[in-house]
Protein backbone atom coordinates (compact mmCIF):
# COMPACT_ATOMS: atom_id res chain seq x y z
CA UNK A 1 0.00 0.00 0.00
CA UNK A 2 1.58 3.34 -1.06
CA UNK A 3 1.44 6.37 1.23
CA UNK A 4 -1.40 8.14 -0.62
CA UNK A 5 -3.49 4.96 -0.42
CA UNK A 6 -2.63 4.72 3.28
CA UNK A 7 -3.62 8.35 3.80
CA UNK A 8 -6.95 7.71 2.09
CA UNK A 9 -7.49 4.63 4.26
CA UNK A 10 -6.62 6.66 7.39
CA UNK A 11 -9.05 9.35 6.32
CA UNK A 12 -11.82 6.76 5.88
CA UNK A 13 -11.05 5.16 9.25
CA UNK A 14 -11.03 8.48 11.15
CA UNK A 15 -14.18 9.69 9.41
CA UNK A 16 -16.10 6.46 10.00
CA UNK A 17 -15.11 6.12 13.66
CA UNK A 18 -15.92 9.70 14.65
CA UNK A 19 -13.94 9.34 17.88
CA UNK A 20 -10.24 9.07 18.61
CA UNK A 21 -8.54 6.04 17.09
CA UNK A 22 -5.24 4.74 18.46
CA UNK A 23 -2.19 4.47 16.25
CA UNK A 24 -2.13 0.76 17.13
CA UNK A 25 -5.69 0.29 15.80
CA UNK A 26 -4.87 2.22 12.63
CA UNK A 27 -1.74 0.14 12.04
CA UNK A 28 -3.74 -3.07 12.49
CA UNK A 29 -6.39 -1.88 10.03
CA UNK A 30 -3.71 -0.91 7.50
CA UNK A 31 -1.66 -4.07 8.14
CA UNK A 32 1.51 -2.08 8.74
CA UNK A 33 3.75 -1.08 11.64
CA UNK A 34 2.74 1.73 13.99
CA UNK A 35 5.51 4.06 12.78
CA UNK A 36 4.23 3.84 9.19
CA UNK A 37 0.61 4.29 10.29
CA UNK A 38 1.47 7.35 12.37
CA UNK A 39 3.47 8.83 9.50
CA UNK A 40 0.49 8.38 7.15
CA UNK A 41 -1.89 10.10 9.57
CA UNK A 42 0.61 12.90 10.25
CA UNK A 43 1.00 13.46 6.49
CA UNK A 44 -2.78 13.60 6.12
CA UNK A 45 -3.03 15.96 9.11
CA UNK A 46 -0.46 18.25 7.49
CA UNK A 47 -2.34 18.27 4.17
CA UNK A 48 -5.56 19.27 5.93
CA UNK A 49 -3.71 22.10 7.70
CA UNK A 50 -1.95 23.31 4.55
CA UNK A 51 -5.16 23.31 2.52
CA UNK A 52 -7.10 25.18 5.25
CA UNK A 53 -9.90 22.62 5.10
CA UNK A 54 -13.17 22.61 7.05
CA UNK A 55 -12.11 19.33 8.61
CA UNK A 56 -8.97 18.78 10.64
CA UNK A 57 -7.25 15.93 12.43
CA UNK A 58 -6.17 16.29 16.04
CA UNK A 59 -3.79 14.13 18.07
CA UNK A 60 -4.78 12.99 21.56
CA UNK A 61 -2.65 10.55 23.60
CA UNK A 62 -1.07 8.71 20.63
CA UNK A 63 -4.49 8.59 18.95
CA UNK A 64 -6.03 10.68 16.20
CA UNK A 65 -9.52 12.08 15.64
CA UNK A 66 -11.16 13.87 12.74
CA UNK A 67 -13.20 16.93 13.70
CA UNK A 68 -14.45 20.19 12.24
CA UNK A 69 -12.11 23.16 11.99
CA UNK A 70 -13.04 25.66 14.71
CA UNK A 71 -12.50 28.51 12.22
CA UNK A 72 -15.85 27.58 10.64
CA UNK A 73 -17.91 27.44 13.83
CA UNK A 74 -20.00 30.48 12.89
CA UNK A 75 -20.85 28.92 9.51
CA UNK A 76 -21.90 25.67 11.14
CA UNK A 77 -23.87 27.53 13.80
CA UNK A 78 -25.95 29.29 11.14
CA UNK A 79 -27.23 26.03 9.69
CA UNK A 80 -27.38 23.77 12.75
CA UNK A 81 -28.99 24.15 16.10
CA UNK A 82 -25.89 24.24 18.24
CA UNK A 83 -26.53 23.66 21.94
CA UNK A 84 -25.28 26.41 24.20
CA UNK A 85 -21.90 25.44 25.56
CA UNK A 86 -21.92 25.01 29.30
CA UNK A 87 -19.93 27.75 30.96
CA UNK A 88 -17.11 26.93 33.31
CA UNK A 89 -17.35 29.18 36.34
CA UNK A 90 -14.24 30.13 38.30
CA UNK A 91 -15.19 27.51 40.91
CA UNK A 92 -15.43 24.80 38.23
CA UNK A 93 -12.17 25.88 36.60
CA UNK A 94 -10.37 25.86 39.94
CA UNK A 95 -11.72 22.39 40.75
CA UNK A 96 -10.85 21.16 37.26
CA UNK A 97 -7.29 22.47 37.65
CA UNK A 98 -6.86 20.61 40.95
CA UNK A 99 -8.12 17.40 39.35
CA UNK A 100 -5.99 17.84 36.20
CA UNK A 101 -2.76 18.42 38.10
CA UNK A 102 -3.26 15.98 40.98
CA UNK A 103 -5.14 13.12 39.26
CA UNK A 104 -6.20 10.63 40.28
CA UNK A 105 -7.65 12.55 43.21
CA UNK A 106 -10.49 12.14 45.73
CA UNK A 107 -13.08 14.76 46.63
CA UNK A 108 -11.45 15.02 50.07
CA UNK A 109 -8.10 15.84 48.41
CA UNK A 110 -9.79 18.50 46.26
CA UNK A 111 -11.51 19.96 49.31
CA UNK A 112 -8.22 20.09 51.24
CA UNK A 113 -6.66 22.14 48.41
CA UNK A 114 -9.65 24.42 47.84
CA UNK A 115 -10.81 24.68 51.46
CA UNK A 116 -14.50 24.26 50.52
CA UNK A 117 -16.85 21.44 49.54
CA UNK A 118 -16.17 20.04 46.09
CA UNK A 119 -19.37 17.98 45.76
CA UNK A 120 -21.27 20.31 43.40
CA UNK A 121 -18.23 21.26 41.29
CA UNK A 122 -17.11 17.67 40.76
CA UNK A 123 -20.65 16.58 39.87
CA UNK A 124 -20.93 19.39 37.29
CA UNK A 125 -17.56 18.52 35.76
CA UNK A 126 -18.64 14.87 35.48
CA UNK A 127 -21.93 16.03 33.90
CA UNK A 128 -19.98 18.16 31.38
CA UNK A 129 -17.83 15.14 30.51
CA UNK A 130 -14.56 16.82 31.54
CA UNK A 131 -13.98 14.56 34.57
CA UNK A 132 -14.73 10.91 35.25
CA UNK A 133 -14.31 8.26 37.92
CA UNK A 134 -10.91 6.59 37.54
CA UNK A 135 -11.27 3.99 40.26
CA UNK A 136 -11.31 3.82 44.05
CA UNK A 137 -8.64 4.48 46.63
CA UNK A 138 -7.72 1.34 48.57
CA UNK A 139 -8.41 2.73 52.07
CA UNK A 140 -11.33 2.63 54.48
CA UNK A 141 -14.49 3.84 52.77
CA UNK A 142 -12.93 3.32 49.31
CA UNK A 143 -13.37 6.93 48.11
CA UNK A 144 -13.77 7.55 44.37
CA UNK A 145 -10.73 8.75 42.44
CA UNK A 146 -11.37 11.36 39.75
CA UNK A 147 -9.35 12.28 36.67
CA UNK A 148 -9.77 14.17 33.44
CA UNK A 149 -11.29 12.76 30.22
CA UNK A 150 -10.44 12.90 26.55
CA UNK A 151 -13.13 15.60 26.29
CA UNK A 152 -11.05 17.69 28.71
CA UNK A 153 -8.05 17.30 26.40
CA UNK A 154 -10.12 18.23 23.33
CA UNK A 155 -11.81 21.17 25.07
CA UNK A 156 -8.52 22.73 26.17
CA UNK A 157 -6.42 21.62 23.18
CA UNK A 158 -3.94 19.31 24.91
CA UNK A 159 -2.52 16.14 23.37
CA UNK A 160 -2.17 14.59 26.84
CA UNK A 161 -2.07 15.66 30.48
CA UNK A 162 1.72 15.75 30.19
CA UNK A 163 1.22 18.90 28.06
CA UNK A 164 -0.42 20.86 30.90
CA UNK A 165 1.48 24.08 31.64
CA UNK A 166 3.95 23.83 34.50
CA UNK A 167 2.87 25.37 37.79
CA UNK A 168 5.08 28.14 39.08
CA UNK A 169 4.94 28.03 42.90
CA UNK A 170 6.40 31.55 43.34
Amino acid sequence: MVLTDMEAACEAILFACGTKVSVKSISQALKCDEKTAKAAVKELLQKYENEKRGIKIIEIDNSFQMCTNENFFENIKRICEVPVKKSLTPTLLETLAVIAYKQPVTKADIESVRGVSAEHAVNKLVEYGLVMEKGRLDVAGKPILFGTTDEFLRHFGFKSVENLPEINDD
